[in-house]
């Protein structure tokens, strides 16, 4: 097999079908084909490729829509190290189960994280774990409280009127009421059954339902209408899992934000609806709307900021741009077991191990 350059920009076929991943991820080949005017022998051999090639991944988002775009029961957490120590503190981060989103700013010595958590809780890893390790200079915590935009949820913009209107789901008739069963992560509902069913497609979620059966032990006709009504009620959230440096988007941005309080829902709509913004909350703290954002180059950064935020109520605002992205869950690639960190490296024990 060739070798493929990380960075190397896909061809705008390429593209245009991982845009139209994101708006169905468990597309097949032949409507693929018939939206984006291709053969299913080439949308087959191009899907084929990507995963042969660990390019494109699509799986179940870890993160799903809370309630009402509620609290997701989460904290970003902006922790800065002592210089020399950045690599040992974002092994020891990426570790944690808890830790899904870890990414590291050209500043050097800067690492943004999300810990999931308990809304309101007194979370170990701030209040304790990460203050107690020497080579934290400083930890700044938010808490989630309103989300206007998940990254599962962003679009590439590559795709025409026609296209998009092809991949929206059309209205159809009422699959049944959402499951009863018990709470799963960030307010999706599921029973046993349905939970076993997204388990088995969080690796891969364009399983068929041949072999989403034959894992589950589940007959075939209930899997596909379990995977029917879970698709039907927005609950079956799938994540397209690319590099943007992929797909001509280099640059990745994060922004803190100050807004204020008459402006703050307006502001993370408008920021929500911005094709740039994959990721816009409401959160605790000065910074009161944090958003992330993927660029083609930092003149559309400087663009963004000097004309797109104009009006929004925005009275000061704190950018930095990630220089790699340290951890994703699940994993972009294919799968390789994480690098052992040497004891003589490793922080303090009791500083991050979760407690």
């Amino acid at each position: 097999m060739a070798h493929v350059a990380a960075d190397s920009v896909l061809s705008l076929t390429d593209q245009r079908l991982v845009a139209a991943l994101q708006w169905d991820g468990r597309l097949s080949a032949e409507r693929a084909a018939q939206v984006l005017d291709l053969s299913p022998a080439t949308v087959r051999r191009r899907l084929h490729a990507f995963g042969a090639e660990g390019t494109v991944r699509v799986v179940i988002s870890p993160v799903a829509r809370p309630r009402n775009g509620g609290s997701a029961g989460a904290l970003f957490l902006r922790i800065r190290v002592l210089r020399g120590k950045l690599d040992t503190i974002v092994a020891a981060l990426a570790a944690r189960e808890d830790i899904p989103f870890i990414d590291v700013t050209t500043s050097g010595d800067e690492i943004f994280a999300v810990a999931r958590t308990e809304p309101g809780s007194r979370d170990p890893l701030v209040f304790r774990q990460l203050p107690s390790t020497q080579a934290v200079t400083s930890l700044e915590s938010a808490t989630i409280l309103h989300v206007f935009r998940l990254t599962s949820e962003w679009r590439h913009a590559v795709l025409t009127p026609a296209e998009l209107a092809a991949l929206s789901p059309a209205p159809g008739p009422d699959r049944g009421p959402a499951s009863s069963g018990s709470p799963g992560p960030y307010g999706v509902d599921t029973d046993p059954l349905e939970q076993s069913l997204i388990d088995a497609l969080t690796p891969d979620a364009r399983l068929s339902a041949a072999a989403l059966a034959a894992h589950t032990g589940h007959p075939e006709t209930t899997v596909r209408r379990r995977i029917a009504r879970l698709t039907a009620q927005g609950r079956l959230v799938t994540q397209v899992l690319v590099d943007p440096r992929r797909i001509g988007l280099p640059i990745e941005a994060k922004l803190l934000l100050h807004v204020a309080p008459d402006h703050l829902a307006a502001a993370g709509r408008a920021l929500a609806d911005h094709p740039s913004v994959h990721g816009a909350f409401a959160t605790s703290g000065p910074s009161n709307l944090h958003a992330a954002a993927y660029f083609p180059d930092l003149a559309a950064l400087y663009g963004f900021l000097s004309r797109d935020l104009v009006g929004l109520g925005i009275t000061q605002v704190e950018t930095a741009i990630v220089s790699r992205a340290a951890k994703r869950t699940p994993a972009l690639g294919l799968a390789q077991p994480s690098p052992a960190v040497p004891r003589h490296r490793q922080p303090t024990r009791a500083g991050l191990d979760k407690g």
